[in-house]
């Protein structure tokens, strides 16, 4: 009986083939602790042009984006269609990628998607100094714009700002993997480009486009994104379904990667 279980099951994971998108200035070992708790599936973590590994691409826009991802998901070794899954900034690049080709995946799975401009929800003097040292970004010497923006004090800061869980020992593992990886952009020019992009792009403007079966994965505490705007991003989206996750705010991937697989495996 459990024997036919297990076969069942590694035969539904080959089936299903999953390609993961990082957010802004993240890489791709942002998400390999879902990764990890998604054991026996083909997981596919490409670092998105113009961060980690991966140099720029055209020009930072969503529509370049979503081209990569289709010409990357095109030269796998892909025997089915995968599900695509985004997390922050790459929840607007897999939500347009899904209303560009929505016959070339299974299912899409948007975590901690920015339902809305994030230029219209940091607040005015946030969005002004996040604004400002991007803009020296692309008008600063490169040597000069790449110390302002991997600054360890900006850098810790965004970390202390999007970090919700009480437990000092994961505090300190997400502060390093940002310090870690948070600068690891290809150069200023490309991250501001990105910046600007994912601040005045969301997931919102792709939504009545989607017909892909949907799964949008929340924090209750994000930041970014309240959770009734992200009801309303649902209710937008034909044959979609939220989750809310309690007592997380956006880095979900980091604080509760065990219950993001676990809400995966249930909607594969």
């Amino acid at each position: 009986m459990n024997s036919k279980r297990t076969s069942n099951q590694t035969e539904t994971n080959l089936d299903s083939p999953i390609v993961m998108l990082h957010g802004l200035r993240g890489t791709r070992q942002g998400l390999f602790l879902i990764k990890k708790h998604l054991a026996g599936f083909k997981v596919i973590i490409p670092d998105l042009p113009a961060f980690g590994t991966e140099a720029p691409y055209k020009s930072q826009t969503i529509e370049d984006y979503v081209e990569w991802i289709n010409d990357f998901i095109s030269k796998q070794d892909l025997t089915t269609k995968p599900l695509l899954i985004g997390h922050s900034f790459g929840s607007i690049i897999a939500a347009g990628y899904a209303a560009k080709y929505p016959s070339n995946i299974q299912k899409l799975i948007l975590i901690n998607p920015v339902a809305e401009k994030t230029i219209n929800v940091t607040g005015f003097m946030g969005a002004m100094f996040i604004k400002t040292q991007y803009w020296l970004g692309r008008t600063l010497p490169e040597k000069a714009a790449r110390k302002l923006l991997s600054a360890k004090i900006f850098v810790d800061g965004m970390s202390v700002y999007t970090t919700i869980t009480r437990d000092q020992t994961l505090r300190k593992f997400i502060r390093d993997q940002h310090r870690t990886y948070f600068s690891t952009f290809h150069d200023t020019r490309s991250l501001s480009q990105a910046f600007m992009t994912s601040a005045s792009r969301s997931v919102g403007e792709f939504a009545t486009k989607i017909k892909t079966p949907t799964l949008l994965i929340a924090g209750d505490k994000d930041y970014l994104t309240k959770v009734s705007k992200q009801q309303e991003l649902a209710n937008k989206i034909k044959n979609s379904k939220l989750v809310v996750i309690k007592n997380v705010g956006h880095l979900t991937h980091y604080e509760t990667p065990d219950q993001i697989a676990d809400e995966i495996k249930k909607f594969i």
